[in-house]
């Protein structure tokens, strides 16, 4: 364990930490702005991937097959927002049949193959892990462009309809909002950028995985906590929604460096997945805590406790 290769390791860390943070913010659009538990991210990251490598394998432009992936994405959302809305079935139930589905159409996709391989040897690929500060600046220019957008369209009527029926959908309905409509849309929107992100990370590791978007949701839950906990304790009450779809992607990154650094002390990579929901349960309490220890309620009665302690 030298200082040297953590250093030399933090690089490629940093770039799929920024696609995973661009996956991330796909995830904050149904966890924060909906407000739904949204399972079908896990089989939309490979649906991404899985057509990005075939249509690249097929001798299509990346960034166009790029734009096929979200389209795919897009329509796999729309189902599970058909599911729930249509059908009355529960989203968290809807995404896991969705998902469950996904597992047979992304075999499909790659020729009922378990994987493909693009080599940057023989196609232009769009990132790769054999140069990797082009990769980040890339990448890092897609999320900023990712950022202006939402942040563009949350700010419209439409945009607006949608935060208002994740907020409140019974005033939103009231308004004559079309809450089903604005749901299935928010899940399609959604899964389009998972989609997007799935076909990055399938050319920057050079191959797409039936099992790449395994434990996708909670990853992207990681950089959505750990961004908004970091957030609020640099900006408060400052941070605005822009600085929140920031911190949504740093938080990916901050994550993906926590994973370098841990794979660097040697630890046994099968406790990966374990760790990973260790940090997003922490960084899930913490705001929690912090408005307890906050709540005036709470202080008071500490402070009672206190004082009869002391009387006695």
């Amino acid at each position: 364990m030298s200082i040297g290769n953590l250093i030399g390791a933090l690089p490629g860390g940093i770039a799929q930490g920024i696609i995973w943070g661009i996956m991330a913010l796909g995830v904050y659009i149904t966890f924060r702005l909906l407000d739904v538990a949204d399972l079908t991210v896990d089989g939309t990251f490979t649906t991404g991937g899985a057509t990005c490598v075939m249509l690249i394998l097929a001798g299509w432009n990346p960034w166009l097959a790029m734009l096929i992936a979200f389209l795919a994405g897009m329509a796999a959302g729309a189902c599970t927002g058909l599911l729930h809305t249509k059908l009355g079935i529960p989203t968290i139930l809807a995404g896991i049949l969705t998902q469950f589905s996904l597992y047979s159409i992304n075999l499909a996709i790659m020729g009922m193959a378990a994987n493909k391989a693009v080599s940057v040897d023989k196609y232009a690929l769009v990132v790769t892990s054999r140069v990797i500060p082009p990769t980040i600046a890339i990448g890092a220019a897609i999320a900023a462009v990712l950022i202006a957008v939402m942040y563009w369209y949350f700010g419209t009527e439409a945009g607006s309809a949608m935060r208002a029926t994740g907020c409140n959908p019974t005033m939103a309905r009231a308004q004559g909002i079309n809450i089903d409509r604005m749901t299935v849309l928010g899940l399609a929107f959604s899964n389009g950028i998972v989609a997007f992100s799935g076909a990055l990370m399938a050319q920057l590791q050079g191959f797409s995985d039936i099992n790449m978007g395994r434990g996708s949701i909670v990853i992207g839950l990681a950089a959505v906590i750990i961004g908004e906990v970091i957030g609020n304790a640099l900006c408060g009450r400052h941070l605005n929604f822009a600085g929140r779809l920031v911190f949504v992607v740093l938080g990916g990154v901050i994550y993906y460096i926590v994973v370098t650094i841990v794979l660097w002390l040697k630890l046994d990579s099968n406790w990966l997945k374990m760790f990973t929901a260790i940090i997003v349960a922490i960084f899930l309490a913490v705001p929690y805590l912090q408005a307890k220890k906050r709540n005036s309620f709470a202080r008071a009665g500490r402070n009672a406790a206190r004082f009869q302690k002391e009387d006695k």
